[in-house]
Formats: structure tokens, sequence, C-alpha cells
């Protein structure tokens, strides 16, 4: 066979060397499909072409037959590296594939269905930095006229987080139409993460419970970022701070929640740091930009007010988010 390529290509070479037509070109341009089918290498390429050129024309000096020895020898490093490359880029699709398919899984797996409560308007936007969540949503509402929402945090991104929020989700399923307080769902939620994710991971979780007969608010944090309560009367923002261990740390760990009362156009903003954390080129972006976004769009339904600060905090980063991003708010209307 090689013998046979050989001789076919010495042909080829030759009748290009007399004339330099492009048919001459197109009939070796066909032939190097022959060589890839033949799974011929680089270097032996070369070694072809030498000793074709070897027989016809005999006269060339040595420094000619030398450069192809050089040739050859940096044919073979070549030939291994794009082999690698080959190799490593098709395993980069392999994996690609396989993100996009536990991304599609996560979304669906971490569903979760939103209250629909006369007097509370709910705004809600979850952005992945990369393919997969280290944020979660979760509600759980019942006919008597509560909306509880966990707004959970892994510390940590990529499929380990995915694969321990799903644990959490686990556990808020276990609790869903239940009348548990913050403090509780924070307690059982903490339980279920300790016994089951790896000592090296923990969750930060804000959960907060509305009452529309009362239109008040109860909440509990386990090491989250504090929501916020923006009075409409005063135009002040007010943080929510409850104490709390981050979940995982300690079976034994107990959480705070307070209880505030909501009045029409009151905003309850929960988040998780991908929203305050935010960076450009000159430095952080202050809480108070944050601030002064929602106030300009408070008179607009709550998921317009969400869509408004993603935008322009997006924008300020020149598209580009550093960490997941996660802005509920709660509206009384």
């Amino acid at each position: 066979m090689v013998h046979k390529i050989e001789n076919q290509y010495k042909e080829i070479l030759n009748q290009y060397m007399q004339r330099q037509s492009e048919q001459n070109l197109y009939v070796g341009q066909n032939f190097s499909r022959q060589l890839i089918s033949e799974n011929i290498s680089p270097e032996e390429v070369i070694s072809v072409h030498k000793a074709a050129m070897q027989e016809i024309y005999k006269d060339l000096p040595d420094v000619v037959w030398h450069s192809f020895d050089f040739l050859i020898e940096m044919m073979i490093n070549y030939g291994l590296a794009l082999q690698e490359r080959q190799s490593l880029l098709q395993r980069q699709e392999e994996i690609r594939v396989e993100m996009d398919l536990a991304a599609n899984v996560q979304e669906t797996l971490l569903k979760t269905k939103l209250p629909a409560l006369k007097g509370l308007d709910i705004g809600l936007l979850s952005i992945p930095a990369r393919k997969m969540n280290g944020d979660y949503i979760y509600f759980i509402s019942d006919e008597d006229g509560h909306a509880g929402i966990a707004v959970a945090d892994v510390i940590g991104k990529g499929l380990p987080a995915a694969l321990c929020m799903s644990m959490v989700k686990f556990g808020m399923d276990s609790l869903n139409n239940s009348p548990a307080s913050p403090r509780e769902v924070l307690g059982v939620i903490n339980r279920v993460v300790e016994k089951s994710i790896d000592d090296s991971m923990f969750v930060s979780m804000f959960y907060g419970r509305y009452d529309a007969r009362s239109a008040s608010l109860t909440y509990g944090s386990a090491g989250h970022e504090p929501a916020l309560l923006y009075r409409a009367k005063t135009k002040e923002f007010v943080e929510l701070y409850a104490k709390g261990l981050l979940l995982g740390v300690s079976p034994a760990a107990t959480y705070e929640e307070h209880t505030v009362q909501l009045e029409d156009n009151d905003m309850v903003i929960m988040m998780t740091d991908g929203v305050t954390e935010g960076r450009t080129d000159e430095g952080f972006i202050e809480r108070d930009v944050i601030f002064e976004m929602i106030e300009k769009k408070k008179d607009e339904p709550a998921q317009a007010i969400v869509q408004y600060v993603y935008d322009e905090l997006e924008r300020m980063q020149n598209a580009e988010l550093r960490d997941d991003f996660t802005l509920v708010i709660y509206k009384k209307v």
C-alpha cells in the first residue's frame, strides 16, 4: 500500500512540476483526501515527498535533503500535538453536551410554583453565571393566604453546587403545604444539608413567610445576604437581619425569626450576593446604586423592577456576570 501511494504521489508531483496548472493542484487536493483515509501521518507525507523528489531531481544539493529531514522531525511532534489537541477538543465538546443536559435536568428538577395571592405582586429572576445555577428559589404556599419563599446560595459553583441544590429542594418538598415557621424551615433544611453533602460545602438561605391576611412577613436567615425592606412612605431601605449559621455547619444550629408589617407599595427585596457584589473595572458596585435603581422603578410592577435592576447591573459589568444572579421582590399592592 505504501509503495502504491509513493508511486501515485510521485506521478502527481511530477505532473505539477511540469505544468503547474490549476488542474494539477486539484488532483493533488483530491489525493490528500486519500492520504487522510489511509491514516497517513504528516511526517509520512513529507517522507513520501522527499522520496519522490529524490527520484525526479537526483542532483539537488544535500542541504535540500537535510531540510526535509528537519521538517520530518518537526512534523512528528506536530502530529502528536495536533492529535492531543483534537482529542482535547472532542472531550471538551462531550463535556459541553453533558453540561447542557445537566443544566436542562436541573432547570426541570428545581422548578417551583409561583404563589398567587391577592395583594401581593411577585417578581423574580435567577441567572446562572455558568451553565449550572448555584442559586435557588423555592415557594411554599397554602390555602390560608401564606406565601413562603426560600432564597438559597451554595458556596461554590458548577455541578457540585447544582447537586447540592437538589438536596435543598428535597428538603423543601417535604415542607410543602406545611405551616412551618422560618425557624422550623431553616432547622429542617440544615439537618438535611448537614447529613447529605460534603463537609466542604455550605449553603446560605433566607426564608420568609408572608401572611396576606395581616400583610406581615416573618423571616429568618442562615448566614444569607440580608433582605431589604423598602418603605414606600418614607422612601427608606431597611436591612432585615436575622442571626443564624450557614446550613450544614452544625446539626444543632438554631435560627432567629422576626416579623415586619408591610403597608401599601412596601417591598421586600431578597437576593444573593451575585446582586450585591457586582464589580466594574473601578471596583465593587455600591449598595446605594442598587437602592437608586429600585427607587427609580418603585411604581412599576415587581417583575419590571427586577428586570431593570438586572439589565442595569449587566450593563455596568459589560454583560459579564461574575456570580449567579438571583433577585426576588415581594410588593404589597
